[in-house]
């Protein structure tokens, strides 16, 4: 029964995975294909999907919006949830209903004290949500308050103050697109804009008259004027651009906003972008809750996009498929349980469990790896265009690195540090990309593949490859020192292990901090600047040579490597995010504050275990029958035979 275990385990997550995968009707209004329309935002072309996902993300903090509330402890409840496609329609459509959604995060008191919003909006594990109609009082003051904020430092603002930017960014950014399809308080778009055609030739005869100082129609100019006025806000305020270019060969990227076309269309009196009239029949239909004039004026309008844009409506596709996989999400939920079955290995039924651990986390790096492969294609890039990415990919890279050690050694450790790093890795990712898009436009510095496949690449896998030694060395101390697990043969491949990546990651460290040198010279004038992320991959390339010296010349044994390479976790993570951290060089791209106190929490982790691992052997639980810390003599049993110092 036993070695079927791993394969019903398997099972179990192929399957989960299967059913993601699995298209799921809409029972009323297709709103998955018009989730998968493109529009262009940020630079890129993109679906209504992702526009929703990642304004939700800026503004409460998630990718949904819960209809139903669920307590801590009803882990087994799934409360119904308004989805990204189904706000953002909401939001821009129905504002009346998107109005009454608590979605705005507010939590600092004294803020919430200045505000007058104590004993309001929903309260959720210590944070507060808050609709819109709820902050109406609230919002001069929040306005007045944010364009002062806005201009100061990220670096310099208070804890108050940093609230009160977030809240005046999620309001700003919830009414452009509250005025981005269609005027805030319309009814009737597909009437309105009948209307407006109708009153144009009228309207700007009127218009001419007055700028002529002849007689003109004033009821009917200042019905004109006044109708063009919502439609010039929008044009200047709106968000995404929904309308496509009106000849895409030409110019595949000039897509323009709703409120841009109708304004100019009926001031110079043209005829409407056969976009906007299929915009207005669906904005009409949705708000009379027509759900078959809805989905016929979207299948007309895909189609019509497919015959002038198709990459854009292919690359919209694929990426609304990617949102809907989630595959780093999945991905960091399967490591951590493969880490958990991997752990248990060591104790019980060891030889089953850990065939477990390796074959899920055989599966959840196929979807890493898919996701993986999925960002590149989207963004025509390597993988390695930010620090979301960064992370991404590290894991990525380390998680291959523990499978090729446990292939080869199969003593479960190379599949737990595997596990370990990728879930790590993968939780970094996942907080990383609460603040929104995570495949915005690159930095003009950052645009050119060719670096980016080679100095970026390169030196991060030097990252990933020391980031999987010091977990390795994390499994050789606390299974020695809380374990009887630790067997002198274990030790000693774990030895090997730590000594053989750091090799490695000397090697990819180096050549990548050369070739980042030879791009600052070509991008910058100079090979070498002092600059702080420079300075961090010189740390690293440092840190490994010293390493492998110290090693090599005999200073230190298995359990100084270790402690060693745990240290390199701290170098590590330092020069990957600490001086981004920093505000300051020329690789700064953007002031990381947030994640300050997580990285000062890692980095006294792992100061923590260098202290255990500074302990003496005796008081090792793998090690407790000897006297001293040299091994046992020859011959005599021990339920674990030590390691050397």
């Amino acid at each position: 029964m036993k070695k079927w275990i791993p394969w019903l385990i398997l099972a179990v997550f192929v399957a989960e995975i299967v059913a993601i995968l699995l298209p799921k009707p809409d029972k009323d209004l297709h709103l998955q294909d018009f989730g998968r329309l493109p529009v262009l935002l940020n630079g890129r072309v993109q679906p209504f999907d992702s526009v929703g996902r990642n304004a939700l993300l800026q503004i409460r903090g998630t990718a949904s919006v819960p209809l139903e509330e669920k307590k801590s402890y009803e882990f087994w409840k799934h409360p119904e949830k308004l989805k990204a496609t189904q706000w953002l329609l909401e939001v821009m459509l129905k504002p009346e209903l998107a109005d009454q959604r608590p979605i705005f995060l507010i939590h600092h008191p004294d803020l919430l004290n200045e505000l007058n919003l104590r004993g309001k909006g929903k309260e959720k594990s210590g944070l507060f949500y808050f609709t819109y109609n709820e902050l109406t009082n609230a919002i001069p003051t929040i306005e007045k308050e944010g364009s002062q904020v806005m201009k100061i430092e990220t670096q310099a603002r208070t804890a108050y103050q940093k609230q009160v930017a977030k809240i005046y960014n999620a309001l700003t950014l919830y009414k452009r697109l509250k005025n981005s399809y269609q005027p805030e308080r319309t009814q009737d778009f597909a009437a309105e804009l009948a209307a407006l055609q109708n009153l144009a030739p009228s309207g700007l005869a009127a218009l001419k008259a007055r700028e002529a100082k002849q007689d003109y129609d004033r009821a009917v100019f200042n019905q004109f004027v006044g109708t063009l006025s919502q439609y010039d806000f929008m044009a200047r305020f709106a968000y995404p651009l929904l309308v496509p270019p009106a000849d895409p060969l030409a110019n595949p990227e000039a897509w323009q906003n709703m409120g841009q076309v109708v304004f100019n269309a009926a001031l110079h009196g043209h005829e409407l972008h056969p976009a906007v009239n299929w915009y207005a029949r669906m904005a009409s239909a949705y708000r009379g809750n027509d759900a078959a004039a809805f989905n016929t004026a979207l299948d007309q309008y895909r189609e019509w996009l497919a015959s002038r844009l198709p990459n854009a409506v292919s690359k919209s596709r694929a990426e609304f498929f990617y949102n809907q996989l989630q595959a780093f999400l999945h991905a960091m939920i399967i490591y951590l349980v493969a880490f958990v079955l991997g752990c248990f290995s060591w104790f019980n039924w060891s030889e089953t469990l850990r065939r477990s651990a390796y074959y899920i986390t055989v599966l959840a790096w196929l979807v890493h790896t898919a996701g993986l492969i999925f960002r590149m294609v989207l963004e025509g890039r390597p993988p390695v265009t930010n620090l979301y990415s960064s992370a991404v990919f590290i894991g990525w890279a380390a998680v291959a690195l523990g499978l090729v050690l446990e292939r080869i050694y199969r003593d479960g450790i190379g599949v737990v540090t595997a596990a370990a790093v990728g879930a790590v890795t993968q939780i970094i990712a996942h907080n990383l990309a609460l603040g929104g898009d995570t495949m915005e436009m690159l930095r003009a510095v950052l645009d050119t593949n060719f670096w980016l496949a080679t100095h970026v690449i390169t030196i991060t896998l030097g990252y990933a490859a020391t980031f999987v030694a010091g977990f390795l060395a994390i499994v050789y101390i606390l299974r020695g020192l809380l374990t009887t697990t630790l067997s002198r043969e274990t030790a000693q491949s774990l030895g090997r292990m730590v000594y053989g990546i750091v090799c490695f990651a000397t090697l990819f460290s180096f050549v990548g901090t050369v070739l980042g040198g030879i791009w600052a010279d070509q991008s910058w004038g100079r090979f070498w600047g002092w600059d702080p992320k420079e300075n961090g991959a010189l740390i690293i390339v440092l840190w490994n040579g010293i390493i492998l010296h110290a090693r090599w010349g005999g200073m230190i044994r298995e359990r100084g490597l270790m402690n060693m390479a745990i240290f390199g976790n701290i170098v590590t993570a330092f020069s990957w995010f600490g001086v981004n951290m920093l505000g300051v060089g020329l690789h700064s791209y953007g002031f990381m504050d947030a994640a300050f106190k997580w990285l000062m929490l890692f980095n006294a982790t792992q100061i923590g275990l260098i202290a255990l691992g500074l302990i003496p052997l005796r008081y090792w639980r793998s090690f407790a029958s000897q006297a001293g810390e040299n091994p046992p003599p020859a011959g005599r049993k021990t339920a674990a035979q030590p390691a050397p110092n």
